[in-house]
């Protein structure tokens, strides 16, 4: 994916007049060796990737106790502000919204795990954005990157994707609890083969690289799922309480005013309790890391790096990312992060910051059609939320299995945070184990002095729920 640069006066480059010389220069787009039509398609494409995020996060949300319409609005404000300011100021070919994993921990362990109040969970998620940004603007984030070990880094991110691979299973009712084995397949009905179908519809298209294929696989299973409770089939167990209910596909509109209703709702003060500090360090550590390895990752997959082989525009863009991050609790969502599903807009020839800012004027629409994004239900989400597992799980091939050592903790977040339905809890077990193992062979230099500060807020955690 190499390109030459067009230098300003190359005769293959002519001064361009009107809006598109403007947009041209402002973005830099010919002397990046991409043009304004190549920048708008790649922007589509990554928009259509991404564009699940619209629906999956307040479905996520919804089960914290923000309204589906105000987590909507948040979603879509956040996405918009965030990649539109990824383009004009850090001129990053990179998309910013609210993030996958991040979200589940807000919602399941926070919330409805940990019962922490809506509020002061907003709040944490202030915080940790507040740190967040403080460590961007000081450009301190190798120091705390290099204190987590690379396979412990990998291994939790592989427990987060198994984690929301588990959440879809379950949102779908294909996985049900049981008495006997924990957890069992469940009987098979019109809805679970609706939701098997709309798998492998998805599937078929993701790996056939279609654009925008988790989108369309949300549209298909949401189709396939209309006749549920008209012609076969009774969707009444995923009604939310209106038993009466047995359609899973319900038009309530088409067009609705944005529900602000939750921006603002932060409780900032009652978040700074010590109790809550190891969850604004779990959301300030997740955003961290993930926002570092997406830049690093993309960088290298499409050769957009500077002169020192960094990525490109790295310190302006973790400064968006942070910003991103910490104005999400205001308006009523989780925290933002740069998006892998940039790379669908990058592989399609996008270079410049004009990806970026076209693909965050696409998410303003939906600030008025919620409505038409509540007609989505469970079991059409459920296949992009095990999807967004897979992807998230690409890292455990790139564990050093044969280092036992380092395997082990990275082992014990793989299975712990699913297995304990809390990535908070998966993640501080994960750590305490790292920092005991090497307590025990003897090799104490090797625990640097902020991964013993992290041990210390993990082992709090783990006595609270005790």
């Amino acid at each position: 994916m190499n390109y030459q640069s067009k230098v300003a006066g190359d005769p293959a480059s002519p001064e361009k007049r009107g809006l598109g010389g403007a947009i041209d220069r402002l973005f830099e787009v010919t002397r990046s060796g991409s043009t304004i039509r190549t920048e708008i398609i790649a922007a589509l494409t990554m928009f259509l990737a991404a564009s699940y995020v619209i629906v999956v996060n307040p479905a996520i949300l919804q089960n914290a106790g923000i309204p589906f319409s105000a987590g909507a609005t948040a979603t879509v404000l956040v996405s918009f502000i965030g990649s539109c300011a990824m383009g004009l100021y850090a001129r990053s070919p990179i998309l910013v919204a609210p993030g996958m994993g991040i979200n589940a921990l807000f919602a399941y362990t926070m919330v409805m795990g940990a019962n922490v109040p809506l509020e002061i969970a907003l709040g944490c998620v202030f915080w940790a954005g507040m740190l967040f940004t403080i460590l961007a603007m000081l450009n301190l984030r190798t120091a705390v990157i290099e204190a987590i070990p690379k396979d412990l880094r990998y291994g939790i991110a592989c427990g987060i994707g198994l984690f929301i691979a588990l959440i879809g299973l379950e949102n779908a009712k294909f996985i049900v609890a049981s008495p006997d084995t924990i957890v069992a397949l469940t009987q098979f009905t019109p809805v679970t083969l609706t939701f098997v179908a709309g798998f492998i519809i998805t599937a078929a298209l993701v790996v056939r690289r279609i654009p925008g294929a988790m989108m369309a696989g949300m549209i298909i299973t949401t189709v396939l799922a209309i006749p549920i409770g008209r012609l076969w089939g009774d969707g009444s167990a995923f009604a939310g309480g209106a038993p009466d209910v047995h359609t899973l596909v319900n038009w309530s509109g088409l067009f609705a005013a944005p529900d602000f209703s939750f921006v603002g709702r932060v409780d900032l003060l009652g978040a700074l309790q010590v109790a809550y500090a190891p969850f604004i360090f779990v959301f300030l550590f997740t955003n961290f890391v993930e926002a570092l390895s997406t830049f690093l990752g993309l960088a290298e997959a499409a050769n957009l790096k500077d002169e020192s082989g960094m990525p490109r525009n790295i310190k302006e863009s973790m400064h968006i990312d942070a910003v991103a991050a910490l104005i999400s609790a205001p308006l009523g969502t989780s925290p933002a992060t740069v998006y892998l599903e940039s790379g669908a807009g990058i592989a399609q020839g996008g270079r410049t910051g004009l990806v970026a800012f076209i693909a965050g004027l696409l998410f303003l629409p939906f600030l008025f059609l919620s409505p038409l994004l509540s007609l989505v239900p469970a079991i059409a989400t459920a296949p992009v939320l095990i999807l967004t597992g897979l992807f998230m799980s690409e890292p455990m091939g790139r564990i050093n299995w044969a280092d036992m050592e380092d395997a082990i903790p990275a082992f014990l977040a793989i299975v712990l945070i699913p297995l304990t339905f809390s990535i908070t809890l998966g993640l501080s077990l994960a750590i305490i184990a790292f920092v005991v193992m090497k307590l025990a062979l003897g090799k104490i230099s090797e625990i640097r002095p902020v991964m013993w500060f992290v041990a210390v807020l993990a082992a709090m955690l783990v006595m609270q729920v005790q």
